[in-house]
């Protein structure tokens, strides 16, 4: 009893370490996402992704990078999208930009497991939106598409962010305690909607890693050649993922132990990628859609994230970018020292602070409650 009650003290113990490794990138990450969501009016967002075409899945991607990286909100805005006029081509691709190509997760990833794997995301987020683009008439038909957009004009979406009703200019809104009120309450709805994936993450990589390589090695082949174990490390990737429940940003930790504990380079990104196919997210397509459309939508995905992992593995491969040396258990969760991140830690928790605080101020007021247009 006492090496159990010890070994989740040290769970614990190596999560809180990797939380404040990377607290600053996270609230850095998440303000930046909510001065977007609230200043940029969804009427624009909507009429910029309406139709079929290329200008419409660039729009998409530039929009879903500047959104936030909550796999819910991506999906239920995706869902709101396609109903109002965006091809199944542009909704999609929204939500893989807004999951894969968004500030925190980057700075989430440099932070723990290095610039590539930063870079390796941003690059297999453009991989995936143009396969999936490429190969979704071999999935969905122009007939499911329009059934499924009319099922989704009957469905609810339970995560959406909403966007400042004011017209005001770059200067105004600087200067605009309304619109820094919005900012606000779209900081609170990420955190809100993300605080529970995030922790989840965290206290899974802290007690996974407690598992040891043993565990890896009897997930993920290690000893196979090294196209065989690429290849069946990608395909476990997104299965882990999908079982693991843990979803967003969520994934960062627990894919850094991954990492540590032997897993390939592209084993990791097929798992980081399969963020939306997780086991709620499957329900919410199903409920949005219907079963035909998620399913297929789905399969699509799943096909997308392992080409995708596979491509950028070899991408990186032949350019010499993927890392020789593989954290240690100490380097992946930390420790508290007086250094850079204790410094940006203490100015990232006053922005939390102030952010928060004018949520619940008087005067404040929820960006919902405004008039869009």
């Amino acid at each position: 009893m006492t090496y159990v009650v010890s070994q989740i003290g040290v769970a614990l113990k190596d999560a809180f370490f990797m939380a404040w490794a990377v607290w600053w990138a996270l609230v850095l990450g998440f303000a930046i996402s909510a001065i977007v969501q609230a200043w940029v009016p969804r009427g624009r967002i909507e009429s910029a992704l309406a139709g079929d075409g290329p200008r419409p899945l660039v729009w998409a991607t530039g929009l879903g990078a500047a959104s936030s990286s909550c796999s819910y909100a991506a999906v239920a805005i995706g869902k709101s999208l396609f109903q109002k006029g965006a091809s199944a081509a542009s909704a999609l691709a929204f939500q893989f930009a807004s999951t894969n190509l968004v500030w925190e997760l980057g700075l989430v990833l440099w932070v723990l497991i290095g610039w590539q794997f930063a870079l390796a995301e941003y690059v297999g987020g453009l991989v995936m939106i143009a396969l999936m683009a490429l190969l979704l008439r071999f999935f969905v038909s122009p007939r499911l598409e329009e059934a499924a957009r009319r099922h989704a004009q009957e469905a609810e979406a339970g995560h959406e962010h909403h966007t400042a009703g004011e017209q005001l200019t770059l200067r105004e809104r600087l200067t605009s305690a309304s619109a820094w009120s919005d900012v606000a309450h779209n900081f609170r709805g990420d955190w809100q909607m993300l605080w529970k994936e995030i922790t989840t993450g965290f206290l899974l990589a802290g007690f996974i890693a407690l598992l040891g390589d043993d565990f890896f090695n009897f997930v993920f082949v290690s000893d196979a050649p090294a196209a065989v174990r690429t290849v069946e490390n990608v395909l476990a990737g997104p299965v882990i993922a999908v079982l693991s429940f843990v979803c967003s940003i969520g994934n960062v930790p627990l894919a850094a132990v991954l990492w540590s504990g032997g897993i390939s380079f592209g084993g990791v990104l097929a798992f980081i990628f399969a963020d939306l196919i997780v086991l709620p997210i499957l329900l919410a397509y199903r409920k949005y859609y219907g079963t035909s459309f998620a399913l297929r939508i789905t399969a699509l995905m799943f096909v997308v994230i392992v080409i995708s992992a596979l491509v950028v593995d070899g991408i990186f491969d032949i350019a010499g970018l993927i890392p020789s040396h593989r954290p240690t258990r100490e380097d992946v969760f930390g420790s508290i020292e007086v250094d850079y991140k204790l410094y940006l830690n203490v100015l990232a928790t006053v922005v939390f602070a102030a952010l928060m605080y004018m949520t619940v101020r008087g005067g404040a007021t929820d960006p919902a409650s405004h008039q869009h247009k």
